[in-house]
C-alpha cells in the first residue's frame, strides 16, 4: 500500500473516534480534577461527528485531502467551545498540507502530528509548560520529523510520535497550569495530567493502530 484514500482515512478516524470513545471516563476524570470534567465527553462526541461528517463525504467520491476540512468544521460544529477551535484548526492545517489529493501518501500520514501540532499551536497561543495539549502534540511533532529524516516508516514515526507525546503527557504532572480554566487552581493542578495531552496521546495511538492494521491488511 502506497497511498490511502477517502474510505481509509475514514477508516482511520474510525478507530481514533471509537478509542476516544472508549477513554471518555477516564478523560472525563482527569478533567474533573482540574477542570469541568467534560473533556472526555466533548472529545467523543467531537470525533463521533468527524466520523459521520467523512463517511457520507467518503460515499460521494471526495478525496481523501480534502476530507481534513471537512472533519474540522464538524468537529467544530459538534463541539463548540475552547475544544472544538483547537481540533478544528488542526484539521484545517492538515488539509492545506495534504490540499485536497485524492489518495495521501501512506509515508506522509505522520505529518498529521505535524499539522494538528502546528494548527493547535497557532489558534491556542500556548506555549510548552502551559500545561495543555500541546505538551503531548510538541513533542510528537519534534519526534515525526526527526524520525522522517532518519528515514523511518511511517508506523514507526507513529511510535516516536506516541512514546514522545506519552512522555509529555506525564511530563504535565510537574507543571502549573497557566492557561484554560486550570489555571484558576494555580499551584493546585501540580501533580494532575492534563486531560487535553491525555487525550492526544489517544488520538495518536489510534492513528498508529489504525494505520497498521491497514497495512497488514493489504499485505496478507
Amino acid at each position: 500500500m502506497t497511498n490511502l484514500n477517502a474510505t481509509q482515512m475514514t477508516e482511520l478516524l474510525r478507530i481514533v473516534s471509537m478509542r476516544i470513545d472508549e477513554a471518555s471516563a477516564e478523560l472525563g476524570a482527569l478533567d474533573g480534577a482540574i477542570g469541568d470534567a467534560d473533556h472526555g465527553n466533548t472529545m467523543a462526541r467531537g470525533f463521533a461527528a468527524v466520523v459521520t461528517a467523512c463517511v457520507e463525504a467518503a460515499n460521494q467520491d471526495v478525496k481523501a485531502g480534502a476530507l481534513l476540512p471537512i472533519a474540522g468544521r464538524s468537529f467544530l460544529n459538534a463541539v463548540g467551545a475552547t475544544t472544538g477551535p483547537l481540533y478544528a484548526s488542526a484539521f484545517l492545517r492538515a488539509g492545506q498540507a495534504f490540499d485536497a489529493q485524492k489518495d495521501i501518501p501512506v509515508d506522509r500520514l505522520p505529518e498529521m502530528v505535524v499539522c494538528f501540532c502546528d494548527g493547535i499551536a497557532q489558534r491556542g497561543k500556548a506555549t510548552p509548560g502551559d500545561k495543555t495539549m500541546l505538551d503531548a502534540w510538541g513533542p510528537a511533532a519534534r519526534a515525526v520529523t526527526e524520525a522522517q529524516q532518519n528515514g523511518a516508516g511511517p508506523v514507526a514515526c507513529l511510535d516516536a510520535a506516541l512514546e514522545a507525546a506519552s512522555e509529555g503527557r506525564e511530563a504535565t504532572r510537574a507543571m502549573v497550569a497557566s492557561v484554560g480554566r486550570a489555571a484558576r487552581l494555580g499551584e493546585r493542578s501540580l501533580g494532575h495530567v492534563d486531560p487535553g495531552a491525555a487525550s492526544a496521546v489517544i488520538i495518536i495511538a489510534a492513528l498508529r493502530e489504525g494505520l497498521a492494521n491497514l497495512l497488514q491488511g493489504e499485505a496478507s
